[in-house]
């Protein structure tokens, strides 16, 4: 039943680039970009991966009122698959983003559970997990 999340952070611009580069081996990409009274917004959405269809955006990202973002979130976006996770870990790496856990199985989740953490600009949690064998 998720349809989307919103996130508040301190440079909307900035936390953009970074996730559109750290996920952009599963497809994350801008689709709208706009002003509103309290600052930028921007929601992200995925590209059509071999079969699987493109949609969202699912992921907007907002302003953070002032004096910042408080709060740590949790966002995990699919991957198609361990490769992909890889992949994700890697250019998140170039993007300079601090690697909270490199991608390796959580079987305390379930069996085949293949993910890897990192923080964006602002401190949240971010994930992307193959939840496939």
């Amino acid at each position: 039943m998720f349809d989307h999340v919103g996130v508040q952070v301190n440079d909307p611009a900035a936390t953009t680039t970074a996730l559109l580069a750290a996920f952009a081996p599963i497809g994350l990409v801008e689709m709208v970009r706009h002003d509103s009274p309290s600052g930028l917004v921007v929601g992200l959405g995925d590209r059509p991966l071999g079969d699987r269809p493109g949609s969202g955006p699912y992921l907007w990202l907002s302003a953070a009122p002032e004096g910042g973002v408080r709060h740590e979130a949790h966002i995990a976006l699919s991957a198609p698959s361990r490769e992909a996770v890889e992949s994700v870990h890697e250019a998140a790496t170039a993007a300079g983003l601090e690697i909270l856990h490199a991608p390796r199985e959580w079987p305390e989740y379930h069996p085949g559970y293949y993910a890897v953490f990192f923080r964006d600009l602002d401190g949240n949690n971010v994930e992307a997990v193959h939840a496939g064998s």
